[in-house]
């Protein structure tokens, strides 16, 4: 650790390793960073969650937000006996890479940290004025950046540490919410003639909501309503259980529902869901080759209630009539989907049937329009939908000099163009974007790999281009009239 560069920098992430700061247990690292202020005599802000803003004057008077977080992912290899509520990191290099023995190595995002603190001690007198933002639990719902008053911050020029892939330049990102729609339905007891058969969809790639959703995956909970709307159509189904997906952000990779069919009627429920099989199977042959939708007669265990046939039409139409995937397309950045709704979860209890979405889009306005599509469809079937944990986008800047200023500089460090891409995921950006009308931001950083595990590791020349990128773009914006 003595001999790498910029060794300032490296000094501070050691400090930083030696400090347990995992989310929800930022207070140390925190209280770290006002000392650090103290220290060096500048003003700072501690608010009462951990997050902390620190002040430094400047060339000029266009203040420069420089802005990361200081928790990470705790996580460690079997056999590893390290409490990292307690304990620091045990930092070792290997080649050029940067780890931890047994534990996530913290560079996500403790890498901003240290390059920011190192930048708050520089004695270079050709920087602008720094308003150094700190941020904490990020990484369990941006939880810093949602609650953080930014009142007293003067700049509108931000750079964010918290990439993971150096070259990259992030300018926009996915706001979210999670939409809860919902139908009470009504109950009968089988009867005589009907049997039970467990209609199953499996053997789905799935993947992430947001990041993923291009990739055109099967969703097991939309291919099951397709399977039961014919069931339905042809055999007369009622349904009796239904369930399907884990998480709201995660394309759901099987779903399955219990049926009841009249007797004469179970010939025409298999044909049905083996004519859909095979229908489906041909249309996603090329992202999703080994998905199975089977039907299988299930034992009755007594007095079985089944949905009526008006909730099961009504939990059919949710299935397939409610929008999932992608909605629109960026039409600034090529390749970016801008608006996306994953139908992620589907449960069921003696009141009724839940169906949850992850609404993603950079552009407030579409999420706003997704979220009224949603209540106006579910009313229409006299459901109700309920929202939580709204957050928001950032809309990508068509005229963005921080990007083009940038760009500049990472020509004459890299003799090569930087990658300009969005994310269809949601980052702290979008509340800072939210907060802070008009607000310029590129989100960038070193390379990390394999972060969020006990095998994460930081390329060790990575970190000294990517702060050379940093400084020398805060020195030509301290030059800008």
């Amino acid at each position: 650790m003595d001999n790498l560069e910029p060794k300032e920098v490296f000094e501070y992430f050691k400090e930083i390793a030696a400090i347990p700061h995992g989310s929800r247990n930022t207070k140390a690292i925190s209280d770290y960073l006002t000392r650090f202020a103290k220290a060096n005599d500048l003003k700072y802000r501690q608010d009462e969650l951990g997050n902390v803003i620190i002040w430094k004057d400047g060339v000029g008077d266009k203040a420069v937000i420089i802005q990361g977080h200081m928790d990470m992912v705790c996580e460690k290899e079997p056999g590893c006996n390290k409490d990292l509520s307690v304990e620091g990191l045990d930092l070792y290099t290997d080649g050029d890479r940067l780890k931890a023995k047994g534990t996530t190595l913290g560079g996500d995002d403790g890498i901003a940290v240290a390059m920011t603190l190192s930048i708050l001690e520089s004695n270079d007198r050709d920087l602008p004025p720094i308003e150094a933002v700190f941020t904490v639990d990020e990484e369990i719902g941006m939880l810093g950046a949602a609650a953080i008053d930014v009142s007293d911050l003067k700049g509108r020029t931000m750079i964010n540490i918290d990439s993971e892939q150096e070259g990259v330049f992030t300018v926009s990102c996915a706001g979210g919410v999670v939409a809860k729609a919902g139908i009470k339905v009504t109950y009968a007891d089988t009867e005589s003639n009907e049997r039970l058969f467990k209609i199953s969809v499996e053997g789905l790639i799935g993947g992430h909501s947001g990041i993923e959703i291009h990739k055109n995956r099967a969703n097991a909970i939309v291919l099951l309503g397709r399977v039961l709307q014919k069931a339905y159509d042809e055999a007369d189904i009622k349904i009796v259980d239904i369930y399907g997906g884990a998480k709201d952000n995660a394309i759901p990779v099987s779903a399955y529902a219990v049926v009841a069919v009249n007797t004469e009627k179970t010939e025409a429920l298999k044909k049905a869901v083996a004519g859909i099989f095979s229908d489906i199977s041909s249309e996603y042959a090329t992202t999703d080759s080994n998905i199975t939708i089977a039907v299988k007669e299930t034992a009755k265990e007594g007095k079985e209630k089944t949905l009526t046939e008006e909730s099961t039409d009504k939990v059919i139409y949710m299935l397939t009539c409610l929008p999932n995937g992608i909605q629109r397309m960026s039409p600034d950045v090529d390749g970016l989907v801008q608006t996306s709704l994953n139908m992620g979860i589907l449960t069921q209890d003696k009141d009724g049937i839940t169906l949850t979405f992850c609404v993603r889009s950079s552009v407030a306005s579409e999420k706003d329009m997704l979220k009224r599509r949603l209540s106006q469809m579910m009313s229409a079937i006299g459901g109700g939908i309920e929202f939580e944990g709204d957050y928001p986008g950032w809309q990508y800047k068509v005229d963005s000099k921080l990007r083009d200023l940038m760009r500049e500089v990472y020509i004459t460090i890299y003799n090569e163009e930087p990658k300009i891409e969005a994310v269809h995921a949601g980052v702290e950006c979008g509340f800072f974007a939210d907060k802070l009308p008009g607000l310029d931001c590129v989100s960038i950083g070193p390379d990390l790999f394999e972060i969020h595990t006990c095998r994460e590791s930081m390329d060790i020349p990575s970190v000294g281009r990517t702060y050379s990128l940093v400084t020398k773009t805060l020195k030509r914006i301290a030059k800008c009239k």
